[in-house]
């Protein structure tokens, strides 16, 4: 075994840096300005395919012959800096005629030095807004930074690729400014513990951060027990893919909890040929978002009573989804077996029996499910817990058929009693008015019948509520209990219940609202603001700036008197 303790001694003692402090570029009107550039990360638009070649070359000329840059760094820069080079053409060309293009560029860079550092910076992968903060102050010629031209030449010649550099120096701008010599002590301190270039390049570019502070020996260890795998599981060198680097980001790359998933699947009793198994069937379980996810839906599943032995088919039967994916659907389904009202005991025994079905399919929302099925949640709770089974048919994207016809038989016999009340009425049946009073009467027959025969026993004649409903059909629709709070009020406010028949929508309006007016307007009469036997239709259907204006504000203490009423009508509901 490795002695950790004596290496991180020996590690430590090359972390030495000398801290650069990160300010803002130069905005000396002598140089080529970047505020443009910084301004908007857009895809640059040259003005042709020759202009760009002859910027490049022009450019390329300036920094290798002129400006003495390596010819491979001053060649990735003309190549991978877009913006930069909109710019320089913009600023280079202006009006100019564009046939001389490439002299153009190098007259104006005779004379107008650039700052290096952006087109360097933005070859590295980095958008202007990004490099910002790493351009030096005082600082536009690249050899004027030896350290960080040295610190980059180690990561290229160490095999880094310069599109990831860009990654590296926006994460960890610390190893901008490390000490010649230095950056190479920490390149080999993690070779001395076994791990080879092609694993420290892939993983420096994803996690930068493994260049900052002593050895990450978490990550170490990762790799020490991937290698053991693959030894064990026959299945060639870690470095020929069996880390799935494409799963790992800067923003998810946690080796901490990697070993800790590597970990536990091993106490789970998991043997190396059946890791390695894993790892190359369904990479996602342990490489994405570092295994956290995979942690999570462990500790999600544990709650639901299921022990390490009930887990273990999950990995190794795991379907050929992303983790991400199998945990959403997982929580899906719980949430539906919640929205239904489904006994915990119940939801358990269903993940213990049934997680990677539950896991594989994407299930279709409750409200979804309900309408589709044509079924009430204790119904649907019931089918579940008889045939777990029957949720293959609910999949998302899966036309569902309606279990049963219990409710369009419901519907029909509320049809058939919606049409005789109709018929009754004097409606014909199968015409366009018959048609359109099933869309405005809302409720079964037996209800309508039973609100029509409660205006009749108001005091109203039959025709009389005949000639109501076909005027204003929506009274219809409410309950008799706030048809006769209406009415009541009414006929306390010194109305009588004929006076509905030249005004029936009075009985559609909110009870608030009838209040509200027929107590102001009898609080005016009371004071000698308003004439009596004002028409109903009159105090309830007008506005309330038409009301105020016409008859409140004729008092002086209307206004206030109005407010008074309202806060009391609302209080009481």
């Amino acid at each position: 075994m490795i002695d950790f303790r004596k290496l991180r001694l020996t590690f430590t003692v090359f972390n030495f840096t000398q801290n650069r402090t990160i300010l803002k570029p130069s905005l000396n009107p002598r140089f080529f300005s970047t505020q443009n550039s910084l301004q908007l990360d857009v895809k640059p638009k040259l003005r042709s395919k020759s202009a760009i070649k002859e910027a490049q070359s022009a450019l390329l000329e300036y920094l290798h012959s002129t400006r003495s840059l390596q010819f491979l760094d001053a060649d990735n820069m003309c190549k991978n800096s877009p913006f930069f080079l909109q710019n320089l053409v913009e600023k280079s060309l202006k009006n100019e005629n564009t046939i001389n293009t490439k002299r153009l560029i190098s007259r104006y860079l005779r004379y107008h030095p650039i700052n290096e550092f952006e087109p360097f910076f933005e070859s590295l992968g980095l958008k202007p807004s990004e490099y910002a903060p790493l351009l030096p102050r005082g600082l536009i010629f690249l050899n004027d930074d030896p350290l960080l031209m040295e610190n980059y030449h180690t990561l290229c010649n160490y095999g880094v690729p310069r599109s990831k550099m860009g990654k590296i120096f926006k994460l960890a701008p610390q190893v901008l400014s490390f000490e010649n010599g230095v950056l190479n002590l920490k390149l080999k301190a993690y070779e001395n513990l076994g791990i080879s270039p092609s694993i420290l390049v892939n993983a420096v570019a994803v996690s930068p951060c493994l260049l900052v502070g002593d050895v990450n020996f978490e990550f170490v260890k990762v790799v020490e027990i991937l290698k053991s795998i693959v030894a064990k599981g026959g299945d060639g060198d870690v470095d020929s893919g069996l880390i799935q680097w494409h799963f790992l980001d800067e923003a998810s790359c946690k080796w901490g909890l990697m070993l800790e998933l590597l970990c536990w699947l091993s106490d789970a009793g998991f043997s190396e040929e059946q890791l390695a198994e894993i790892i190359r069937r369904s990479p996602c379980v342990v490489f994405e978002e570092s295994g956290g996810k995979t942690l999570s839906m462990i500790g999600f599943l544990t709650k639901f009573g299921l022990s390490v032995n009930q887990i273990m088919p999950v990995f190794l039967e795991f379907p050929q989804i992303r983790m991400v994916k199998f945990f959403a659907n997982l929580r899906m389904c719980f949430q539906l077996l919640t929205e239904i009202e489904m006994e915990a005991a119940e939801i358990g025994k269903i993940f213990q029996s049934h997680t990677l079905f539950v896991g594989s399919s994407t299930l279709k929302t409750t409200k979804s499910l309900l309408g589709c099925l044509n079924v009430g949640k204790k119904r649907l709770c019931s089918i579940v817990q008889d045939d777990p089974f029957v949720m293959k048919n609910w999949v998302l994207g899966k036309r569902v058929k309606p279990l049963v016809s219990i409710r369009e038989a419901e519907e029909e016999k509320s049809k058939a009693g919606k049409t005789e009340f109709l018929l009754r009425l004097g409606y014909v049946e199968n015409t366009k008015q018959m048609n359109s009073a099933f869309k405005i009467y809302r409720g079964k027959g037996a209800e309508l019948q039973e609100r029509f025969d409660f205006i009749v026993k108001a005091g109203l004649t039959r025709d009389e509520v005949c000639r109501m409903i076909r005027v204003s059909p929506q009274i219809l629709n409410q309950n008799t209990d706030t048809v006769k709070t209406k009415i009541e009020y009414l006929e306390k406010q010194g109305y009588s219940v004929s006076d509905l028949v030249s005004f029936p929508s009075y009985l559609s309006y909110k009870s608030q609202r009838v209040k509200l007016r027929l107590s102001m307007y009898k609080w005016l009469i009371d004071h000698g603001a308003a004439e009596p036997g004002l028409a109903l239709s009159t105090l309830v259907a007008s506005t309330d700036r038409i009301f105020l204006q016409s008859y409140v504000n004729k008092h002086p203490s209307g206004f206030q008197v109005w407010e008074n009423l309202q806060k009391e009508i609302l209080s009481e509901n």
